[in-house]
């Protein structure tokens, strides 16, 4: 399997109100794409990057709309991309601005793609790949990813800015003249996504910057603990995942995964447990959220098993640490899933209160 990749889950609300608008059934859409309704709620969530591709490839199903990505991409802007459109903004020429997302995409929005700048001949091409081998949904997924490279120059250049070229990989593109006509701009298909214009545009000057983020968002996880973790918070929405299940959904058998883990220093169980006490911090530090509710919300017979298992987390019953955080509101709280040895206060290979593997 190659690297799996992750994304953040900000391109699901427009989804959301294109696919309404175009009069489809948006839980169709989630239920094709096995994804919980429940991440239309939660734009920083962490997903797999083929899961948001199938994700835009039913919608665009769901739709019968083949520019849907493009419309997408082009009515959110740079706004869309988060974090990243605040620094482009904030950039002093266009050139800076093309280098600062290449450097800040993996790290904040995306893993296993490449976002960047090449040269050819006196070309610059602001391009767009994916690394991780996925089929479903490519092209679908490039068109949006190119209307948000759009976005990106024309707030140098202008609304009116046409590239030289601007190009799709794949061997047909359904409805071209309308896609053409939301990007405002010719496309061909090619080897390469991405657009191409003159090198001495990278000089212009930002007409309008912006200020940078006061407090910078939190950076990306990466590699397949990583990934691992985000599917089993992903799956908690609807119910505590099995292993089969995630190595399902990452393309391996259960052995596999199994091998893999063992090779970064952790385990299923160990990530899911991590992944639970992150969530039950969460669930404890929303005073009005009861209980034996969050007992059941993360998977436990009842509350008096959610509160031994987080006993043993935190030393804490889920009533005392709720008092604790409520009168000490900076007191620390587990943060997400970064690999084996790099949660806050623990030991290399372990996730936080769970019990060294023998």
């Amino acid at each position: 399997m190659d690297r799996a990749g992750l994304t953040r889950a900000c391109t699901m609300g427009p989804i959301v109100g294109a696919v309404e608008t175009a009069g489809g059934s948006i839980a169709r859409v989630f239920r094709r794409a096995e994804m919980p309704l429940a991440l239309m709620d939660a734009p920083d969530r962490l997903i797999l990057l083929r899961d948001q591709l199938r994700l835009v490839e039913e919608a665009v199903r769901e739709s019968g709309d083949p520019a849907l990505p493009a419309r997408l991409s082009i009515a959110t802007g740079i706004g869309g991309l988060g974090a990243i459109g605040r620094h482009v903004r904030a950039c002093a020429t266009l050139g800076a601005a093309l280098a600062r997302v290449e450097a800040i995409t993996p790290e904040l929005l995306q893993t296993a793609t490449w976002t960047g700048l090449r040269q050819e001949g006196g070309d610059a091409v602001y391009g767009y790949a994916v690394a991780e081998r996925i089929e479903v949904g490519r092209q679908a997924n490039e068109m949006l990813a190119l209307g948000y490279l759009l976005g990106t120059v024309r707030h140098f250049l202008g609304p009116r800015w046409r590239p030289r070229r601007a190009i799709l990989t794949g061997a047909t593109l359904p409805d071209r003249a309308e896609i053409e006509r939301v990007f405002g701009c010719d496309l061909d298909l090619g080897p390469r996504a991405g657009l191409h214009f003159g090198a001495a545009l990278l000089a212009t000057p930002n007409p309008a910057p912006g200020p940078l983020l006061d407090t910078p968002p939190q950076p990306l996880p990466d590699g397949l603990p990583a990934c691992v973790a985000g599917l089993v918070d992903l799956a908690l929405c609807e119910g505590r995942p099995s292993i089969d299940w995630v190595a399902r959904r990452l393309g391996l058998s259960r052995r596999g995964l199994q091998r893999r883990l063992e090779a970064e220093g952790t385990g299923f169980a160990h990530i899911l447990q991590h992944v639970l006490r992150v969530r039950a911090e969460a669930l404890l530090a929303q005073p009005t959220s009861p209980i034996g509710r969050i007992a059941l919300d993360l998977g436990y017979a009842d509350a008096a098993h959610f509160t031994r298992a987080f006993l043993g987390w935190t030393g804490l019953t889920p009533r005392a640490w709720r008092r604790l955080h409520l009168t000490s509101p900076g007191v620390e709280r587990t943060g997400p899933f970064a690999g084996p040895g790099q949660s806050p206060g623990d030991k290399p290979g372990r996730c936080p209160g769970t019990p060294p593997k023998e």
